[in-house]
C-alpha cells in the first residue's frame, strides 16, 4: 500500500507543477495577447520555451562533465566567452549545437530590461545558434528552427521600444516557468508546456489549431495498439506529423531508448515542421535520433530509402485534395500501384493508407485515424479497400466516439494495418460508447483506452462490442468496412410490459375515482 501511497504523491506533486505551469502560461497569454494574435502568440512562447530549453540543457551537461572531473564549483554561465569557445568543436559533435555564456537565455534575460536593442541582440543569438550546426550532422535539425520568432514583428508592438517592453514580458514570464531539476526526471515538464500551449489554441483556434493536434488520449491509444506486443521497435514513423505529439508518445510507452533508430516523419507546413523539431528537442530527443522533413508525403516522399517501419502512427488530414490521377507518375508510384487504381483527386484519405503500407515493416503495425466514408464510399475507395482485404493487410477497425477531436464533432474510426496476420478475418471494434463526457467535448478515460486495447489484443468476439469477421464476409458486404455492418447495436430503450401498463392505469383511474368521492364528501360537509 505505501507504493500505491507514493505513486499517488508522485502524481499530486505532477499535477501541481502542471497546474502551477499551465497557469503562468495563462498569464503570459494575458499579458501578451492583446499585441499578438494567438497563433502567432504561440511561437513566441514555444520559441522562448525551446531557447531556454536548449540553453539549461547545454549548461547541465557541461556542469555535469566537470563536476564529475572534480571541478565542484563550476559553473559553464559564468565562463567568459573566450575561454568557453575552446570547447566549441566537441560541444558540437556532442549536442549538435553551442551557445557562448554571454548568450545563454539566464544571461540574455538578466540584462534584457537594461538592453535597448533586446530585439536585435535575441536575432542575433538565434543566427548564432543556428549557425554553430552548419557544416555539421546536426545542421538539418536546426536550420530554421527561430524563423517564426519574429524579434523585429509589428505584431509585438509599433515600435521598437514597445517590442522590446514585451520580449522582457515574454523572458520573465517563461523564465518563470517552474520545469524541475533535469537529474528528478521532470524534463517533460518541458513537453507538457508545449501541449498545454498546443491543446489551449486548438480548442480556441477551431481548425487552425485543430488540423495539427490530436489530444492526447486519442494519441495514446493509437500508439499502445502500433507497439502492441513489442518492448521495442527499430524506429515510429508518421507520415503527416505535424507537431510530433504521436511521435513522442511512443518515447513515454516504450522509453526513449527502445526506439532504437529514433523517431521520423514528414510535415507540409512549415511552421508546424519547425515546431515538430522544437517539439523533439523539448522532449529530450537528440538530434541524431530524428529525422522530420518537409514537403508533400503523397507526392515527394522523403524517406523512400530507408528500411521500413517498425511501427506507424498517424492522424493524417481529413479528405483533403491531392494530384491524384492527373498526376500521371502517381499511378506507377510502388505505393499507390499495387492496389490498381488511385485515391479520388477530391479525397486523399486512402492514399495516406497505401502509403504507411508500403513504408511499414513486415513484422510492424500501424495505426491510422480515419474519416468515416473511406469505410463505406464506392468507386476508387472500394477497389483500394478489395485490394486491402484481398491481401489480408487489415488488422483491425475501431470506431470512435464522435467529439474527440478539436474543431470537428465527427466520430472518426482507426485503421490497424499489418502484413503479417496469423488469421484471414478483420476485427471490429465498436467503440463508440468508451468516453466521458467532459464540457462541450467527449475524452478517452485511462479505463477506456485499456477497454479498447484489451479488445484489439484478444480478438474475440462479444456481443455489442467486437467481432472478428472472416475476409470471405467483408467481400459478400461489397468490402464495406463500416463497423456498425458488423457489430450489432445494443437496444438501449426501455421495453415496455403492455399488459402490466394496462393493469397499472386501471389501478390509477380506480385510485383517482376513491379521491373524487373523497373530495365530494369534503366539499358536501363544508357547504352543509
Amino acid at each position: 500500500n505505501s507504493q500505491e501511497d507514493c505513486y499517488s504523491m508522485i502524481d499530486t506533486k505532477k499535477e501541481q507543477e502542471r497546474a502551477e505551469l499551465h497557469r503562468v502560461i495563462w498569464s503570459i497569454a494575458n499579458d501578451l495577447r492583446g499585441s499578438v494574435d494567438g497563433w502567432d502568440f504561440k511561437q513566441y512562447v514555444l520559441g522562448m520555451l525551446f531557447y531556454r530549453y536548449i540553453s539549461e540543457n547545454l549548461t547541465e551537461y557541461i556542469n555535469t562533465g566537470e563536476r564529475e572531473a572534480g571541478n565542484l564549483i563550476f559553473n559553464y554561465a559564468l565562463l567568459s566567452d573566450e575561454e568557453a569557445k575552446e570547447a566549441k568543436t566537441g560541444l558540437v559533435e556532442e549536442k549538435g549545437f553551442f551557445i557562448l555564456p554571454s548568450e545563454l537565455f539566464e544571461n540574455v534575460r538578466q540584462n534584457a530590461a537594461q538592453d535597448e536593442n533586446l530585439n536585435e541582440t535575441l536575432e542575433k543569438v538565434f543566427i548564432n545558434i543556428e549557425a554553430s550546426a552548419q557544416g555539421t550532422d546536426s545542421e538539418y535539425s536546426f536550420k530554421g528552427l527561430f524563423d517564426d520568432i519574429d524579434v523585429n514583428s509589428n505584431k509585438l508592438g509599433g515600435t521598437v521600444a514597445k517590442r522590446n517592453e514585451r520580449l522582457v514580458k515574454l523572458m520573465n514570464g517563461v523564465a518563470d516557468m517552474k520545469l524541475g531539476e533535469y537529474q528528478n526526471n521532470t524534463i517533460d515538464a518541458f513537453g507538457d508546456a508545449y501541449e498545454y500551449l498546443m491543446g489551449m489554441y486548438a480548442s480556441n483556434a477551431g481548425k487552425s489549431g485543430g488540423e495539427y493536434f490530436t489530444p492526447q488520449e486519442v494519441s495514446e491509444l493509437l500508439t499502445r495498439i502500433a507497439v502492441f506486443g513489442k518492448t521495442d521497435i527499430n524506429k515510429i514513423y508518421d507520415p503527416a506529423c505535424g507537431s510530433g505529439s504521436l511521435l513522442l508518445k511512443a518515447a513515454k510507452i516504450l522509453g526513449k531508448d527502445n526506439v532504437r533508430q529514433g523517431f521520423f516523419g514528414q510535415e507540409i507546413n512549415i511552421t508546424t515542421y519547425n515546431l515538430c523539431r522544437i517539439n523533439m528537442f523539448l522532449h529530450d530527443i537528440d538530434y541524431d535520433k530524428f529525422d522530420i522533413a518537409h514537403g508533400d508525403t503523397l507526392t515527394e516522399p522523403k524517406h523512400w530509402d530507408d528500411e521500413p517501419f517498425e511501427a506507424i502512427v498517424s492522424n493524417p488530414p481529413y479528405s483533403i485534395k491531392w494530384d491524384g490521377d492527373a498526376n500521371p507518375l502517381m499511378i506507377n508510384d510502388p505505393r499507390f500501384s499495387p492496389a490498381g487504381v488511385l485515391a479520388p483527386k477530391s479525397k486523399a484519405d486512402l492514399a495516406f493508407i497505401m502509403h504507411s503500407l508500403a513504408w511499414l515493416a513486415t513484422s510492424g503495425t500501424a495505426a491510422i485515424v480515419c474519416f468515416p466514408g473511406v469505410m463505406y464510399r464506392g468507386g476508387a475507395e472500394q477497389k483500394i479497400r478489395k485490394y486491402l482485404i484481398e491481401n489480408n493487410f487489415i488488422d483491425c477497425v475501431i470506431q470512435l466516439p464522435d467529439n474527440l477531436f478539436f474543431g470537428t464533432n465527427i466520430a472518426t474510426c482507426i485503421m490497424v494495418l499489418k502484413k503479417s496476420k496469423l488469421d484471414n478475418a478483420t476485427l471490429f471494434i465498436d467503440a463508440s460508447k468508451e468516453y466521458v463526457k467532459v464540457t462541450n467535448s467527449n475524452k478517452l478515460t485511462q479505463e477506456n483506452i485499456v477497454n479498447i486495447v484489451s479488445a484489439y489484443a484478444e480478438r474475440k468476439d462479444k456481443q455489442y462490442f467486437t467481432r472478428l469477421v472472416p475476409n470471405s464476409e467483408i467481400a459478400e458486404q461489397d468490402y464495406n468496412l463500416s463497423v456498425s455492418t458488423y457489430v450489432e447495436q445494443e437496444d438501449t430503450r426501455e421495453k415496455i410490459d403492455i399488459v402490466k401498463l394496462n393493469a397499472e392505469i386501471a389501478e390509477i383511474v380506480a385510485r383517482e375515482q376513491v379521491l373524487r368521492d373523497e373530495i365530494d364528501k369534503i366539499i358536501a360537509e363544508i357547504e352543509g
